[in-house]
C-alpha cells in the first residue's frame, strides 16, 4: 500500500511538502464476496452466502452476530472446518416479500483485539412478483 499527504509547515524555504508512505497490509480475513447482493422476485426464496478465511497471522472467533436493522434479513454464521483454511460461512436469506430495496449491516463481534468487529453489507433488490393474470393471452388467426 503506498499513500501520500500534503504536509504544510511554518518554514518560510519550505512551506509545504509532499510525505509518501508505503508498506505491506496484512489482511485481517479474507471476506469473499466482500458484500452481499440479494436480487429477486418476490415471494421467492432469496439467499446468499459470505466466506469469511482466517488469516494465520491474526486468528479469531465470531462470538456474537447482530443486524444493524435486521427487518428485511435473517442469517446464520457457522464455523466451517472444512478444507484447509479455518473459516466461517454466513448464509443471508431475503425477508421482504414485496417489491423494493433494502440496506443492512451485519456486525460480527470477534475475540481480537486488533479488530474487534468485522461488518457485511447486504444490498437487497426485491422485484415485483410474476402475476398470472397479468400475462396477456396469445392472438390466435383463425
Amino acid at each position: 500500500m503506498k499513500k501520500s499527504a500534503i504536509v504544510v509547515t511554518n518554514d518560510p524555504n519550505t512551506p509545504e511538502f509532499e510525505l509518501t508512505m508505503q508498506g505491506e497490509v496484512d489482511a485481517f480475513a479474507t471476506i469473499t464476496p466482500a458484500y452481499l447482493r440479494l436480487y429477486g422476485n418476490a415471494g421467492e426464496k432469496i439467499s446468499g452466502k459470505v466466506v469469511i478465511l482466517l488469516s494465520e497471522k491474526y486468528p479469531f472467533n465470531i462470538l456474537e452476530a447482530k443486524a444493524q436493522d435486521g427487518q428485511n434479513i435473517k442469517f446464520i454464521i457457522e464455523k466451517d472446518l472444512k478444507g484447509n483454511e479455518p473459516g466461517y460461512t454466513l448464509t443471508v436469506e431475503n425477508l421482504m416479500e414485496q417489491e423494493g430495496r433494502y440496506y443492512d449491516t451485519i456486525h460480527l463481534k470477534t475475540d481480537n483485539n486488533i479488530k474487534p468487529f468485522i461488518t457485511v453489507k447486504v444490498y437487497g433488490n426485491i422485484f415485483e412478483k410474476p402475476d398470472d393474470k397479468k400475462k396477456t393471452k396469445p392472438i390466435q388467426n383463425n
